[in-house]
């Protein structure tokens, strides 16, 4: 029995969206804010007194940009350890949204294949992923590896480069290193929306989670604010979507 044109080529090319290769191409336009954000990291943790193969280890093994940072401030001023580990993971406990978010489409992965997507998972590759998910409702494992790992080595690249070119560049901030991640962030929002076609929703959800973030971090703190608000705002336009 032969098969149809279409069907040749779904089984000719069914890869050629999902490989290793297309993830790495699909992560370029994320790699500059990596980079900026990455040599600041590197800046600041070698200010912080750490040597190169100690910001190679933090890099690799963290792999979290306000993580690192915040690190490197706390081990400056002699920290303890449980100290410092207590406020890393408050200050990455938003990656378990993330990671929820995800989740729906590696559930056939066995429990291991999924710990080494979540591992290497981060904002700018998530926003990369649901991006990906939004045009073709699927996205493969070996796309998702090509994404994250580049990334990932990225990131470790641009954190060696800060701490080698530290002694020259004591302030990252005043080349307009620091404003590249929300720069990169807001297009990866932009593009989001454009892919999804639902503007006002998306616009009415932006509205509530920046009145919620602003009242609540009046109040408590600003971390807190940004996860009530995370969380506030995405079960209303959930439902919202959902609804309609």
């Amino acid at each position: 029995m032969s098969l149809s044109n279409a069907q040749t080529e779904s089984v000719i090319h069914p890869s050629d969206e999902d490989s290793f290769i297309q993830g790495v191409k699909d992560c370029i336009p994320t790699l500059l804010g990596y980079l900026s954000i990455g040599f600041a990291a590197g800046v600041v943790e070698k200010t912080a007194g750490l040597s190169i193969a100690e910001i190679a280890l933090i890099s690799f093994v963290l792999y979290a940009g306000s993580a690192q940072f915040i690190a490197a401030g706390m081990i400056a001023v002699n920290s303890s350890a449980t100290a410092i580990i207590i406020t890393i993971f408050f200050v990455n406990v938003r990656h378990i949204l993330l990671s929820a978010a995800l989740s729906p489409y590696f559930r056939h992965l066995s429990p291991l294949k999924n710990m080494l997507i979540g591992s290497l998972l981060t904002d700018e590759t998530f926003g990369v992923a649901i991006i990906k998910a939004a045009q073709r409702r699927n996205i493969s494992e070996k796309w998702m590896h090509g994404l994250n790992i580049t990334a990932w080595l990225n990131w470790v690249i641009a954190n060696l480069a800060g701490a080698y070119f530290g002694n020259w560049i004591s302030n990252p901030e005043k080349f307009g290193l620091d404003f590249a991640l929300p720069a990169m962030f807001i297009g990866l929002l932009v593009l989001s929306m454009l892919s999804r076609k639902k503007i006002k929703l998306d616009i009415f959800v932006a509205i509530i989670a920046v009145i919620i973030a602003v009242g609540i971090s009046s109040m408590f703190s600003s971390s807190l604010g940004v996860i009530a608000a995370t969380i506030i705002a995405s079960t209303i336009g959930m439902v919202l979507e959902k609804w309609k």
